[in-house]
């Protein structure tokens, strides 16, 4: 923590960044469920409230806090350090681009009640971002597909940076290294209509007959699925792109398409199962 007086003897910018970084672990102690930062928020905002550079909305608040009373919760007071340290960070010049990289308030990672389709699978085939990795770990758990399957040349899920975008669901999806024979040995043991690549001319996914058991195929964000996996492949599934640009991140995709089975498995009265997948943390 850095005190007040030596941040007024920062230049504006700089100081606001400083300020921001102090409010960043006030917000994770009121996550927490700690007030203790409290009385640094309200020295904060007295040093910072008529400042002409801040936004008028942002030194409003400040106004309001600087002699106003505790907040009434943990909840609130994390919600009061957010807006100012992000106020403060648009100001200091902070990017937001990582601002997704955080639980959502009053939610955490847990094994209870964690359910999966038993059979809803994904193999992903020479992805190369370690956030789009991490993004799709994160809506695997989210709609209970089973197991990921990667290739060689995809992120480990311990990458610091999918790691970051997964918020913890790394731990708890099933994933293990496996080649294309791997969606040999699943197109074998159940069908070529179980093994589809996520890819563009293949039937829309709002008429796409989801098998109950199966491997859905993403392929790499520059080069899509390979033409040695989709000789694989049994069928295509693809989402209608309605706006002019045509695609879709492959994370982003993911996260439509594996709703999209779970969706269907539902309609047919296929629930989803209570998962013994323990926690690898």
């Amino acid at each position: 923590m850095i005190a007040v007086t030596k941040l007024l003897k920062l230049t504006p910018k700089h100081a606001a960044r400083k300020a921001a970084n102090t409010l960043d672990l006030a917000e994770r102690a009121f996550r927490a469920g700690d007030m203790g930062f409290w009385p640094w928020i309200q020295a904060y905002c007295a040093a910072f409230r008529s400042m002409d550079y801040l936004a008028d909305e942002l030194k409003a608040l400040m106004r309001g806090l600087a002699a106003g009373p505790a907040p009434a919760t943990a909840a609130e007071g994390a919600r009061l350090a957010n807006a100012l340290r992000r106020g403060l960070e648009a100001y200091g010049g902070v990017s937001p681009a990582d601002w997704d990289f955080m639980e959502p308030l009053g939610l955490g990672i847990s094994a209870s009640g964690k359910r999966v389709f038993p059979g809803v699978r994904a193999y992903l085939e020479d992805l190369r971002s370690p956030f789009n990795v991490g993004s799709i770990f994160r809506s695997a758990d989210a709609f209970g597909v089973s197991e990921l399957l990667l290739s060689g040349f995809v992120p480990d899920p311990s990458h610091p940076r999918a790691e970051r975008s997964a918020l913890g669901a790394t731990a708890v999806v099933p994933w293990r290294r496996a080649g294309l024979e791997a969606l040999q040995e699943a197109r074998d043991e159940l069908g070529a209509d179980a093994v589809f690549a996520l890819e563009l001319r293949g039937e829309p996914i709002a008429d796409f007959d989801f098998p109950e058991r199966g491997v859905a195929v993403l392929g790499s964000e520059e080069l899509g699925v390979s033409p040695e996996a989709l000789a694989l492949c049994g069928r295509r599934v693809s989402i209608p792109m309605l706006g002019a640009k045509g695609s879709l991140n492959v994370g982003v995709a993911f996260g439509v398409l594996a709703y999209a089975w779970g969706a269907a498995l539902a309609d047919r009265g296929v629930g989803p199962a209570a998962s013994s997948t323990p926690f690898r943390v």
